[in-house]
């Protein structure tokens, strides 16, 4: 019995969560599998009414449970940055959830913007730290409100938590068992300190995979050849602000935010799951979104919890409707409701 802590949010969250867990109940019956879900209203309105998002009650909480499954946070409401600390980054920070996972994976070459490239040139995974980095936010102002102002904000980086990420990274590389290629994506020409640190601990650490190749790319020559070689990655590690923004590059190449899906891991913790996509407000209560993105988020929390089979299902499943049924992957212009495109999904499961 699987306990899911169920996060449904703000915007078009709830309307893709609910597919999601329509996906879920159905693998459930199919794979012999049982979950329990709570929601938790962690929503920019529970906000404005009571000016709470996350507390360390809450924090408590949620480590009782298997695995958190998020819809999107963000309200166009509440001031930009509230919700996104206080829930999204609460809960990276306080469960210790140091990996983002993201697979960038082409599911048909009709929803891609690069010129010839097949869903064999776009298959590789991106593994960001989650806990550290410019996103700690650490820094001060000085002078603040006049001419002479200076804004600092500090990229701060521990042997310890780049160790586990890069670690971490290594051991993917191996179990996903594909071109066993690990790229350490940085910048360690001008951000000669935190990225000396990367650099220094990321070969230390490939001394004990002998199995692994790996090399290094910038991340401006990185973002480069996302467009233009795409087929080169195989794993990619990196650290919290880079692995951000390269991303969402990923998702527009393997066809957009509406199939991007996510992972925020704590390897001996609980795991976090979602679309990545955002709240999209301005689609909310039209049934119009796509919700794929978190079904595969569902697919993905599954198999984080030892229930690969019905993972893979779900993602074939994706993959078939995507390659077959779909005539886009833009809200509202897929062909299908969101809840028939979620009906579509358990149908091909």
């Amino acid at each position: 019995m699987y306990k899911i802590a169920v996060i449904p949010g703000d915007g078009t969250g709830p309307e893709v969560v609910k597919e999601g867990l329509k996906v879920l109940d159905a693998a459930s019956k199919k794979f012999n599998f049982k979950f329990e879900t709570k929601l938790f209203d962690f929503s920019g309105q529970r906000y404005l009414k009571t000016g709470k998002l996350v507390d360390d009650q809450d924090v408590a909480e949620l480590k009782n449970y298997s695995a958190i499954y998020l819809g999107a946070v963000g309200d166009p409401q509440v001031k930009p940055g509230i919700i996104e600390t206080g829930v999204l980054l609460k809960l990276r920070f306080a469960l210790d959830q140091y990996i983002n996972l993201r697979p960038v994976k082409l599911y048909s070459s009709d929803y891609c913007p690069l010129k010839d490239k097949k869903p064999e040139d776009i298959d590789f995974v991106v593994v960001r730290e989650n806990s550290e980095g410019i996103y700690k936010g650490m820094g001060e102002f000085k002078d603040k409100g006049s001419k002479n102002e200076v804004a600092i904000q500090i990229s701060y980086n521990t042997y310890k938590g780049v160790e586990r990420c890069i670690r971490y990274a290594f051991d993917y590389t191996r179990k996903r068992n594909k071109r066993k290629k690990l790229t350490l994506c940085g910048k360690t020409n001008v951000l000669t300190y935190a990225w000396n640190l990367w650099e220094r601990v990321f070969y230390e650490v490939a001394k004990d995979y002998p199995d692994i190749t790996t090399d290094y790319a910038h991340v401006d020559a990185t973002t480069m050849w996302f467009v233009k070689n795409p087929e080169w990655f195989d794993v990619i590690v990196t650290d919290n602000i880079f692995g951000d923004i390269i991303t969402d590059l990923g998702a527009m190449i393997q066809g957009g935010m509406g199939i991007a899906a996510g992972g925020n891991i704590n390897p001996q913790g609980v795991s976090m799951f979602e679309p990545i996509g955002g709240s999209a407000p301005k689609y909310t209560g039209k049934n119009v979104i796509n919700p794929l993105a978190a079904i595969c988020a569902a697919g993905m929390m599954l198999e984080n919890l030892g229930e690969a089979q019905a993972g893979k299902a779900i993602e074939s499943a994706v993959i078939n409707i995507v390659s077959k049924k779909v005539k886009s992957l833009a809200a509202g212009k897929m062909g299908y409701s969101t809840t028939e495109m979620g009906d579509l999904v358990v149908a091909n499961l």
